[in-house]
């Protein structure tokens, strides 16, 4: 049986760590021969199960947003040229939801994404959008780790 990646998503959080996670993503598409889905989540606030939600986190997630998308767009347009077609989204909600979702809508074929590289503690308290990642997609994921 013959697996062919025709559609990638990487997930960017533009971080500092973001560069090498789209170079190496976008290398391997293009050994892939594959477009890319570049995908942005913002963390949509309305969503804590807080005691008090305070009205401005609605202002706060589509400022969030608006920038999001601006960046997004300079990432498509600076990387255009380096593998198939290359589309760039924002959504907003739960990171690992979100990009599990978009891989399902866009029949994705491989989910590319990088590690923040946690452990103990950390990984603890804050989890691993990459593992549990992992665990939900309806495709093949292939973890990267930006700090080695």
């Amino acid at each position: 049986m013959k697996v062919t990646i025709s559609e990638v998503v990487i997930p960017v959080d533009f971080s500092s760590n973001m560069n090498k996670v789209v170079d190496y993503g976008l290398s391997m598409a293009d050994i892939m021969s594959a477009n890319v889905r570049f995908l942005h989540v913002v963390d949509d606030f309305q969503g804590y199960d807080m005691m008090l939600v305070h009205p401005s986190f609605r202002g706060m997630t589509e400022d969030l947003k608006g920038e999001a998308e601006a960046r997004m767009k300079t990432l498509v347009n600076d990387n255009s040229e380096r593998a198939g077609e290359v589309r760039g989204d924002v959504a907003v909600g739960y990171a690992t939801d979100e990009i599990v979702d978009y891989a399902k809508k866009n029949n994705t074929d491989m989910i590319i994404i990088g590690t923040h590289g946690t452990k103990g503690f950390e990984r603890v308290l804050m989890g691993s959008t990459a593992s549990e990642v992992v665990k939900k997609a309806p495709c093949p994921v292939l973890v990267f780790n930006p700090f080695k």
